[in-house]
């Protein structure tokens, strides 16, 4: 039985198009809270600002204009009306003395003159608009006025059967002239309404820029000095922030307590058997014995060392080009020749042991499974580059994750000729993840494994 293909989804391209425009309006908007901020109060007040001057101007403007522009057109057709009622030349100088006095415009009556060519038409005038359609439908005679010229008078002329009526009135008369008074102060204040949401907006903004701050620094494991500011949720989250603090640094203070009585113990068991071998004198038996139980010594120092974390350490601002050195030394007399090559500023904060200890075991590392070594390091950023690369047989990509995993050995990765406790590279990540940093394994250009370190810095 044939069935008939489901028609398409009549609504798939405008969701397509509004899930675009989302996206496109995403990537334009600002990302930080301060300036979302400031669009969500600026936004709703300039929509209001121009409804506002919109309906002022649609309604009130336009009609107030028209309604005087009703007023004068009424006045020149009633003295019209009066000097085709009168038209001696008397009457006609009466008509402007009343207009004159009454009416305060300037009238005159020109013999056997015509209207003058039109001028150019205004871009945008209410005035002229209004004042033309008034004239056109109550004088309905051909007419010439000029509200461009003289920016505070107007002036109209209105053909006649025997000549051409000249008035001249102040603006005033048929204009709506102090109506952008209005939107002056609208605007003014507006301004001032937005500088001072503006200053409490920072005075908001700046508490939490603080929390962030410290909870960054935090978690580079410096000294952090936060005092919790601003709104009553800003507070809360700082009081919970301080709280959370507390309870890590009380958790990490009770794991080395706990890892140096154990430590203690372990220690005085492994003297009691060296002191056992000593007693049992040289022989082939207890030299095995005797390499087992350094072995296990070397084994703890190295667990120790990868729990406790070096936590308790202050960072401090140090020159890096003398840890390199110090490093470069150590491997220089181990038989490893070593060059270093570095770039930028040398100062950086780092917890001085703690980070010596990740050199010596990424160095350590290349050094156990190659002949030439070479340090790199790149500080014209906020962020420490720093390459440690060897010509040793490097590790399969697929296990460059593996290998920071505790007590994890790749026999068939990396030559195994010498002892290690499978330590060195989780301790390395360990301390370069408590600095805010990471570290990363790949293709080294000497042929071998590069090992890379990205902190802050």
């Amino acid at each position: 039985m044939a069935t008939r293909p489901l028609a398409g989804d009549p609504g798939r391209p405008l969701r397509h198009a509004l899930r675009r425009i989302g996206r496109t309006l995403t990537a334009l908007l600002p990302k930080g809270l301060y300036a979302r901020s400031l669009i969500i109060i600026i936004t709703p007040v300039v929509l209001l600002q121009s409804v506002v001057a919109y309906v002022f101007m649609e309604r009130h403007w336009q009609l107030v204009t028209q309604r005087l522009s009703a007023a004068v057109t009424s006045d020149i057709a009633a003295l019209i009306d009066l000097h085709e009622t009168y038209p001696d030349e008397r009457d006609s100088e009466r008509i402007s003395r009343i207009a004159a006095e009454r009416l305060v415009l300037d009238v005159e009556f020109r013999k056997s003159e015509t209207l003058p060519p039109p001028g150019p038409k205004p871009f945008f005038s209410i005035l002229d608009e209004a004042l033309s359609d008034e004239i056109a439908r109550q004088v309905g005679r051909p007419f010439w006025i000029d509200t461009v010229g003289r920016s505070n008078l107007i002036e109209i002329r209105i053909q006649l059967e025997d000549g051409v009526m000249r008035v001249i009135a102040r603006r005033s008369l048929a204009y709506a002239s102090n109506s952008h008074i209005f939107l002056v102060w609208m605007v003014g204040t507006s301004f001032v309404l937005l500088a001072v949401a503006i200053l409490f907006l920072r005075n908001q903004i700046r508490p939490i820029l603080k929390l962030a701050a410290a909870a960054e620094d935090f978690g580079r494991g410096r000294e952090v000095e936060f005092r919790p500011r601003g709104a009553r949720e800003v507070r809360q989250a700082g009081h919970a922030f301080i709280e959370m603090k507390r309870r890590i640094e009380r958790a990490v203070e009770s794991r080395t307590t706990m890892l140096n009585g154990v430590s203690h113990d372990l220690r005085t068991i492994l003297t009691r058997f060296r002191l056992s071998l000593a007693v049992l004198g040289d022989t082939p038996e207890t030299e095995d014995l005797k390499r087992d139980v350094d072995e296990m010594n070397r084994m703890l120092e190295g667990y120790l060392a990868f729990a406790r974390g070096d936590a308790g350490e202050t960072a401090l601002r140090t020159d890096l080009r003398v840890l390199l050195e110090e490093i470069k030394a150590d491997a220089d007399r181990s038989g490893n020749p070593t060059s270093i090559d570095f770039v930028g500023d040398p100062t950086v904060t780092v917890r001085v042991d703690a980070f010596r200890r990740l050199l010596f075991n990424l160095v350590s590392n290349a050094a156990r499974h190659g002949d030439r070594i070479a340090i790199t390091a790149n500080h014209e950023t906020r962020w420490l580059v720093l390459h440690v690369d060897d010509d040793g047989p490097g590790i399969p990509p697929d296990y460059r994750e593996e290998v920071f995993k505790p007590f994890l050995r790749l026999d068939e990765a990396r030559n195994q000729d010498e002892g290690g406790s499978g330590l060195g590279l989780a301790i390395a990540r360990d301390i370069a993840r408590s600095h805010g940093g990471d570290i990363v394994l790949g293709d080294s250009p000497l042929g071998g494994l590069r090992a890379t370190v990205r902190l802050p810095a």
